[in-house]
């Protein structure tokens, strides 16, 4: 099933008091970022949750950062990461986008985090503005609404 074909994002009920997020976003390419995150946003204002916003350098910072996040004294219920990577001329992109989804992947399993993921990996700036945009399947809506949902199945097991 391709992207168009999968219905719109949409706020999943969150069992509990309203969940608190931080997004971690890397505004290299700012209006793509800023589309990802409006579309975030909607969501967790439909769900009635609450978030910070953090900004980094770049994509490959974005583990880092919840990493960081992880050992500071604020308690987030989950988190959502946002960036995009374009590919250019040489192996970075390759090497940055590997990096940067293992990377996430491993903070999110070795501490049990809720996770949403709206990294973009494109081949041009314009798939990239398409995945943002506000008027079809945002990325940032989706990355918002999957950790809303990690959030609920945690409550559900009795993992927070």
């Amino acid at each position: 099933m391709s992207t168009e074909d999968a219905e719109l994002p949409r706020a999943p009920s969150v069992d509990g008091p309203p969940p608190h997020l931080l997004v971690v976003r890397a505004p290299y390419y700012r209006e793509v970022i800023d589309g990802l995150t409006a579309g975030a946003r909607r969501i967790l204002g439909e769900a009635g949750a609450s978030s910070d916003t953090l900004d980094v350098a770049g994509a490959f910072e974005l583990p880092q950062a919840i990493r960081i996040a992880l050992r500071g004294s604020r308690k987030f219920d989950g988190f959502i990461a946002l960036g995009c990577i374009v590919k250019g001329e040489t192996d970075h992109y390759d090497f940055i986008c590997r990096a940067t989804m293992d990377g996430i992947m491993s903070v999110a399993l070795q501490f049990g985090l809720c996770l949403g993921t709206g990294l973009l990996t494109c081949d041009t700036i314009e798939q990239a503005e398409a995945r943002s945009s506000q008027d079809g399947h945002n990325k940032g809506a989706e990355a918002a609404a999957a950790a809303l949902l990690q959030i609920n199945a945690a409550r559900h097991l009795g993992a927070v």
